[in-house]
């Protein structure tokens, strides 16, 4: 049974939750991206805590309650990170009203339909340029809540905000459930699901600035607790609603083909697709497929923030072949990804806890290689470490709030002294894990 904090130190942790609770309201609701000074001590007060919360917490009650706390801390506070949740409206105000995001830019139907919904020239001012001429990339089942909030709040864009926050709270609640649930199924500590679920960044990125990597962790962390259960068809179906959220999942596929063999593997691949085509018709029409997969693209040939390899590869490419890198990136990501799977793949791994290993290093891979890493794609190496004996992802969710100096008032530059202090860190610290993985292995050996 998990003990409560030690008495000497159960008063320093409450007031390390109330002061934790102070500076999420206050970041939420005083800070602006472009706002360094204010965003890193922030940043910094709020890890430090939460340091000191890992070392003392380890009691599941407590860990579910203070990670409510913070949350519910940020219910009423609107996103100061990002914009995307205006986009989230949008589209679900869109489909309210029978239009079809997919095929229909925020651009084209402020331009012909004038008033089509409350708000409506509010939340396309407020989406910005960028968004605004470009079709949704957001798949069918993220645009569930979108819709679920349009029909609870289709006048209010406070309305709206709460609607989707509950959404990913509750998102987050079924991560810690499901994510007890493996953790003790493969007999690691369940405490470690703290790591995500009192983490900042997980806590700022997702509840605070409605990103919805969390309903894709819930989603995925459901479908391996399953498999683990030998339950194929509702672990076939929690991944397709992980990859229906964010295509992100799509990655882990062929890591699951030696564990399900092949009979269970056309089976769960089988699921996938249909479930993939169910909840793709309320969408599809012949425009569908070009439209969504061009905006997909744009990911590949047009989009760069605080890459490392990249970065890199791209300054070697143009002085010594005067090549633009980016053009190339959608043959080269694809290729490159299909040999670091075809790697994993021939490791064999078939435990559920070597599948997850595989599924931590597949995607820092390719984050670490991608042309863009927004903060909150961290939160997903955030909680595969909490399966794990690695760490480095706890590093990379402090260091990455670094990105946002590259945001200045009114424009977007590239700020390459904070995005080596960001991946030195980062890297020093997983090399550190290797070799120590490395002599523990030797020395267990010996």
């Amino acid at each position: 049974m998990m003990s409560r904090p030690h008495t000497k130190n159960a008063g320093l942790f409450f007031l390390s939750c109330i002061l934790s609770a102070l500076v999420y309201f206050y970041f939420l609701h005083s800070v602006q991206r472009h706002e360094h000074l204010k965003l890193s001590l922030c940043a910094a007060l709020l890890f430090a805590a939460y340091y000191y919360i890992l070392k003392t917490l380890n009691n599941n009650t407590l860990i579910l309650g203070a990670g409510l706390f913070f949350r519910l801390v940020l219910l009423l506070s609107i996103p100061n990170l990002s914009q995307d949740f205006y986009r989230f409206i949008w589209d679900g105000r869109m489909v309210l009203n029978g239009l079809n995001p997919y095929l229909f830019t925020p651009k084209s139907v402020i331009n012909s339909s004038g008033a089509l919904f409350p708000q409506i020239q509010l939340l396309y001012e407020s989406m910005g340029p960028l968004s605004a001429r470009h079709f949704s990339n957001y798949p069918p089942i993220h645009q569930l809540p979108f819709v679920i909030t349009a029909l609870i709040s289709s006048t209010s864009i406070l309305g709206s905000i709460v609607g989707l926050r509950m959404i990913i709270i509750l998102a987050d609640i079924g991560v810690f459930i499901f994510g007890v649930k493996l953790l003790k199924a493969l007999k690691l500590p369940t405490k470690n699901i703290a790591y995500y679920f009192l983490n900042p960044l997980v806590i700022i990125e997702l509840t605070g600035n409605l990103h919805f990597e969390g309903l894709m962790l819930f989603f995925l962390v459901a479908a391996v607790y399953f498999l683990q259960q030998n339950k194929i068809l509702c672990s076939g179906i929690f991944m397709s609603f992980s990859i229906l959220t964010k295509l992100i999942p799509v990655l882990f596929l062929p890591l699951l083909i030696q564990r399900l063999g092949r009979k269970n593997t056309l089976r769960y691949f089988g699921i996938i697709l249909l479930c993939s085509v169910l909840f793709t018709l309320p969408f599809f029409e012949v425009k569908f497929l070009k439209n969504y997969s061009n905006t997909i693209g744009l990911w590949f040939t047009n989009f760069e923030f605080n890459s490392s390899i990249y970065t890199l590869s791209k300054k070697l490419m143009f002085q010594i072949f005067n090549l633009n890198l980016i053009k190339y990136m959608p043959f080269i990501a694809p290729i490159l990804m299909s040999i670091v799977l075809l790697c994993f793949i021939c490791l064999k791994k078939t435990t559920t806890a070597g599948i997850l290993h595989l599924f931590l290093w597949i995607l820092t891979i390719y984050y670490l290689c991608s042309t863009t890493i927004h903060p909150w794609y961290i939160c997903a190496l955030v909680l595969l470490c909490c399966f794990t004996k690695y760490r480095f992802a706890l590093v990379w969710s402090g260091t990455i709030f670094l990105s946002y100096f590259a945001y200045q008032q009114d424009l977007v530059s590239d700020n390459s002294l904070w995005e080596a202090v960001e991946y030195f860190s980062v890297g020093a610290y997983l090399l550190y894990e290797l070799s120590n993985a490395k002599g523990l292995r030797a020395s267990s050996s010996s």
